[in-house]
């Protein structure tokens, strides 16, 4: 299974999934299908869809899953907590 963030980065940019797929010119239910995982994109359209989020397809695809936003947060947080920043 190939994970992706492709519904994290369309809903961030406020992007319809129509619109997105006539950007990229598919089918409105590929990019459903994408977002559900059901379907793995070609390396093309792996391709276009990162050249339209001006992201790496390895930023937008992963054979692990991604982490969760809210465990990216804590971990953010966690490891500023233990660093305070440097003040010149």
């Amino acid at each position: 299974m190939i994970f992706n963030r492709i519904a994290v980065f369309r809903v961030e940019r406020g992007i319809s999934r129509k619109d997105l797929a006539e950007k990229l010119d598919v089918n409105p239910q590929t990019i459903g299908f994408l977002e559900r995982g059901t379907y793995s994109p070609s390396v093309e359209l792996a391709l276009k869809l990162a050249r339209e989020f001006n992201v790496s397809v390895e930023d937008l695809f992963s054979l692990n899953a991604f982490p969760t936003l809210a465990s990216e947060l804590r971990s953010r947080n966690n490891s500023s907590n233990n660093h305070p920043p440097k003040i010149d």
